[in-house]
């Protein structure tokens, strides 16, 4: 009873309520802007924050992190520019269907199922946070390393196309992503002399120039292409749609709360795996993946979405971190005399049903938001091309230059924006090269962990990954994934 109005707390307070509804406004807005992510404004609202009560300053944080999230993927199926890591997925069915005509629907779509995945990752943070938490502490380096390599087997099916460009372009990211100063030793590697390289390349920066410059390039390319009319009769889906999509979304949600409460996973890596979970299960398609396929939404969306719940998780239950923002909300904790971990829901257990109310008040939010936006977010496709593109390329230069007040920046983003137009020109995927700088230092860092375990010795590093059940369903998980691309499955499925 008394956890009950530790929950209603939010509700009644007219204060809270509308810090978390600005939130989630602004969050969507920062989130739709190429460069200018959740994390970066949670962080600055830290000192923003410093002198408030916590209860105000954690509302307008939950706020952000739900609204930035599911900005991310409105520039990338109106303008196939993802606003966020999380959206590259979106994106890949997200922009044919606004190519014809279908953006609001799209929209809309990614509006509902975000509320359901947000739902998910909220159920779960209230009920299972204990038994998740412990079982994710159950992953080890090793289990890390084999996750990172399946996310690295996923490249090239996600990239659309012949699968061989896909997975070379992912490996280009891979190596890219070496490049600065070794976590493990403080050497320096590929920066060829060069101090500007020893901080390495920041894949944010890498994903403006390869998305947001290269379809700039593109479309003033292809000028005199018309800009599709859009069709808004139909935003929000009728049950028999939401039913029709129901089983994807809740795999995929159930996914992303499993995948957020790994810490440094996140959003990024469960969209990843969600979309590719929905192709691999999506027998026969209304629309090929890639071309426009609902699933291809609803599974990245949904993931995300849970991601945030999972999140959450590991940071209130033990203090570890699930993703950069909840590690930047560990610190504001800290700040206003807190200590996250197993003691928190015993000293202020007021606190863990707060944050469940304040990220389920978010969610609402967010569905009412997102759908009083999606007229005026559907008209921007209709906007001349050679009005809107260099408004894309201005906010391109801004929120690169915002990641770290480097100039030098600029210059990586539109050499990458150079490199993207080719890549495109040449029937190479861009989104598996901005997969592989993300999952680039996951794959380093715990491949070296491992190898330190195993005492450098190779075959006890081959051997730890059948020494414990969890190694094992994953290695056994990346055999299957191989297996599943042979000729002899596909025929053994007819697929083929």
């Amino acid at each position: 009873m008394q956890n009950l109005q530790y929950f209603l707390i939010p509700f009644m307070d007219w204060r809270i309520m509308g810090l978390l509804w600005a939130g989630v406004f602004a969050g969507i807005w920062v989130g739709a802007i190429p460069g200018l992510s959740g994390t970066m404004a949670v962080s600055l609202l830290i000192s923003f924050t410093f002198s408030w009560e916590i209860n105000d300053a954690l509302a307008l944080m939950c706020g952000v992190f739900v609204g930035a999230v599911y900005g991310g993927a409105i520039t990338a199926i109106l303008l196939n520019i993802p606003g966020a890591p999380a959206a590259i997925a979106t994106g890949m069915d997200g922009y044919p269907l606004a190519q014809k005509g279908e953006a609001g629907r799209a929209i809309g779509l990614c509006t509902t199922v975000s509320l359901f995945g947000g739902l998910v990752g909220i159920a779960a943070l209230a009920t299972a946070a204990p038994i998740i938490a412990k079982f994710a502490l159950w992953f080890s380096p090793r289990d890390f390393f084999l996750l990172a390599g399946m996310g690295v087997l996923l490249i090239g099916s996600i990239g659309g196309g012949d699968p061989i460009k896909g997975i070379l372009s992912g490996v280009v990211g891979i190596l890219i992503s070496m490049v600065g100063m070794d976590p493990s030793t403080g050497e320096l590697r590929y920066t060829f002399g060069s101090l500007n390289l020893m901080a390495g390349i920041s894949f944010v920066t890498a994903m403006i120039g390869l998305f947001g410059v290269s379809e700039a390039l593109t479309q003033f390319r292809d000028s005199g292409a018309k800009s599709p009319k859009q069709n808004l009769t139909r935003i929000v889906p009728d049950w028999v749609t939401f039913k029709k999509y129901l089983p994807t979304g809740l795999r995929s949600s159930l996914l992303g709360v499993f995948i957020g409460a790994l810490p440094g996973t996140g959003g990024d890596v469960a969209a990843l795996l969600a979309y590719d979970q929905a192709k691999r299960m999506t027998q026969n398609p209304e629309t090929p993946f890639g071309q426009g396929a609902y699933e291809g939404i609803v599974a990245p969306e949904s993931a995300n979405k849970g991601a945030i719940g999972g999140a959450f998780i590991p940071m209130l239950t033990l203090g570890v971190p699930g993703d950069a923002i909840t590690a930047i909300i560990i610190g504001a904790l800290f700040i206003h005399g807190l200590k996250p971990g197993p003691m928190l829901m015993l000293e202020t257990p007021h606190l863990f049903w707060m944050i469940v109310s304040m990220l389920l008040i978010s969610n609402v939010a967010l569905f009412i938001l997102g759908l009083l936006s999606v007229r005026p977010f559907a008209k921007i496709i209709e906007i001349p091309k050679s009005v809107i593109m260099p408004i894309i390329i201005i906010l391109s230069v801004i929120g690169t230059y915002a990641i770290q007040n480097s100039v030098v920046d600029i210059f990586y983003m539109i050499g990458f924006g150079v490199l993207g137009y080719f890549m495109r020109l040449y029937g190479y995927a861009t989104g598996p090269m901005v997969l592989g700088l993300i999952l680039g230092p996951m794959l380093d860092a715990n491949y070296r962990r491992t190898m330190q375990m195993a005492e450098n010795q190779i075959g006890a590093f081959v051997a730890g990954f059948f020494t414990s059940p969890l190694s094992l369903f994953l290695t056994l998980s990346i055999v299957f994934m191989l297996f599943s691309q042979t000729k002899t499955y596909r025929r053994w499925r007819g697929i083929d």
